[in-house]
């Protein structure tokens, strides 16, 4: 059955509602912003609130690797846990290979962080 241009018109009415859409909500804030005036920066509030240090002059400037190691270590973990909520909804249905993969990951895991912990990658000094 050949399509008709009419039988387009509902897709590119969703599109244009959704492009009206996302332009309101990205330019409207920043014009509401220029009328109530929260767009004027003082000092207090460009003080840095995130990190706790003030901002480097140059964007070139090394971090150290400890924050790198943290946030690896984090993803890491955080994935493992991913994995085990999915894998214990479905423990019924893998059986026991399923639990043997899910034994050989953890344990990959718990080796890594032995590893980890051993090379003092935990530690903060």
């Amino acid at each position: 059955m050949a399509a008709t241009a009419a039988s387009y018109l509902p897709i590119l009415l969703f599109l244009a509602i959704a492009l009206g859409l996302s332009a309101a909500f990205v330019f409207l804030p920043m014009i509401a912003a220029k009328f109530t005036g929260a767009n004027r920066p003082y000092a207090e509030k460009l003080t840095e609130y995130e990190c706790g240090f003030p901002a480097f002059e140059d964007s070139r400037s090394q971090f150290d690797v400890r924050f790198y190691l943290v946030a690896i270590l984090f993803i890491v973990f955080d994935l493992e846990a991913a994995f085990l909520f999915p894998w214990a909804v479905t423990l019924e249905f893998t059986g026991w290979a399923g639990w043997g993969a899910m034994m050989i990951f953890l344990a990959e895991l718990a080796l890594g962080l032995a590893y980890a912990w051993k090379k003092g990658a935990l530690e903060w000094e």
